[in-house]
């Protein structure tokens, strides 16, 4: 089985765990307003690379001394539109003890498939899971597809029990919302799996991609956020958690403390 491949990145830490490979599949279904990686969307671009698991794991090999306390992360695009290739290489990196960490939005997940992705979960060691904003309506807006899918997905990890971080991108006027980050934190506080939570600044450092792509970039002028605008959002997500697990809270970390 081969997968569809858009780039890896040898020396990844901000993915997971330790130093890992970081290998972006192509494809993805989502159009987030703040995406900056817009090359990756299209699932037949020309531009991506055919691997098997086997060229992956060679190439994992000639770096594996720096990967002692990391492991293999895959991301896209979005990684369960090849959920297929991902549970064959990933069953193949956890039968050689790597750590294997999913970075996802859960969009694709259908519960007609669950046997499928609970098949991919169980040689999951880690999900980290995008959540881009909690309200469905101003979620269609930002992304074009449903929330529904996504909690579905987060439920799904929960039932199974694979750890799981939360990613939240905190967009001036658009997502910097506190009462909208207090119910993400409501919905958390559901997820036993939960092992951390980080709300990050929104960036404009791939607009210049859209401009090279010939597309319109929906968030032109929208300022960066700051460091202490995400730090709040952070703050005020773990208030809602707590409320959710009055009696049996135990302390979420950030992301940036795991």
């Amino acid at each position: 089985m081969t997968g569809r491949i858009h780039s890896i990145e040898t020396m990844g830490t901000v993915d997971g765990p330790g130093m890992r490979m970081v290998v972006f599949l192509q494809g993805c279904p989502m159009r987030c307003a703040y995406c900056h990686n817009p090359d990756t969307w299209n699932e037949t671009s020309d531009d991506a690379k055919f691997m098997t698991v086997e060229e992956l794991w060679d190439q994992y090999e000639r770096n594996r001394q720096f990967y002692t306390n990391g492991g293999i992360t895959v991301t896209g695009g979005e990684a369960l539109m090849q959920i297929d290739f991902v549970t064959e290489l990933f069953t193949y990196f956890r039968e050689r003890n790597v750590h294997t960490c999913l970075d996802t939005s859960g969009i694709c997940f259908d519960p007609h498939q669950e046997v499928a992705y609970r098949k991919l979960l169980s040689v999951t060691s880690l999900v980290i899971l995008d959540i881009k904003e909690i309200d469905p309506d101003k979620h269609l807006w930002l992304t074009g597809k449903p929330l529904e899918p996504i909690l579905g997905f987060a439920r799904l990890t929960a039932d199974v029990g694979v750890p799981i971080w939360v990613r939240h991108v905190v967009v001036p006027t658009i997502t910097d919302n506190a009462d909208h980050h207090y119910r993400l934190g409501f919905f958390l506080g559901s997820l036993k799996n939960l092992q951390a939570v980080d709300c990050l600044p929104y960036h404009v450092m791939g607009t210049a991609k859209y401009k090279e792509l010939g597309l319109t970039y929906r968030l032109e002028g929208i300022p960066a956020a700051s460091k202490d605008i995400a730090a709040k959002a952070t703050r005020t997500v773990v208030e809602g958690i707590k409320a959710y697990r009055r009696h049996w809270w135990s302390p979420i970390k950030t992301q940036h403390q795991s």
